[in-house]
């Protein structure tokens, strides 16, 4: 049911058909960029977060060659890093682990974008299942992922791919 949550928000922007259906699981960042053919750093990873006080909790969409750099990430949310369980992220998202992304969520979530994808033309998020991706720019990422703003709270990443 997720993938066709996923279709049914993006198609407002004539996307849904852009969605790549995949034989093969994509539900990591080394699955996902053996099935496309694509660098690992290229695959737009979605990580659910508890919140603070306001919210049940945060998606840091960021780069597939990163970690959260739990420093930053305080600095920058008041906050330590703790991410949902799968189950929580399901309940939260509406998507499981390994198709999270921040389209069709089943709340309403605040995003926020890593610059650690900026380095990149094009990037691949999941579409809501285990088997899914869809390609977009930047722009077209933060456009649909209806992101808060770009952070920086990742580390592990080349700045010159």
């Amino acid at each position: 049911m997720s993938l066709e949550n996923v279709k049914a928000y993006l198609q407002q922007w004539n996307r849904d058909k852009d969605i790549i259906e995949l034989e093969l699981s994509s539900a990591t960042v080394e699955l996902a960029a053996a099935a496309l053919h694509v660098q690992p750093e290229k695959i737009a990873k979605t990580i659910a977060f508890r919140g603070g006080e306001q919210e049940d909790a945060i998606l840091i969409v960021a780069a597939g060659d990163t970690k959260i750099d739990n420093q930053k990430f305080r600095h920058t949310f008041g906050m330590k890093a703790r991410m949902l369980t799968p189950e929580e992220t399901l309940g939260q998202t509406g998507h499981a682990v390994g198709g999270v992304c921040p389209f069709g969520l089943k709340h309403d979530l605040p995003v926020f974008m890593d610059v650690s994808l900026q380095r990149f033309d094009i990037v691949f998020p999941a579409c809501g299942s285990r088997n899914t991706a869809i390609g977009l720019s930047c722009d077209e990422l933060y456009k649909y992922g209806a992101a808060k703003k770009w952070v920086d709270v990742c580390k592990g990443w080349d700045e010159n791919i």
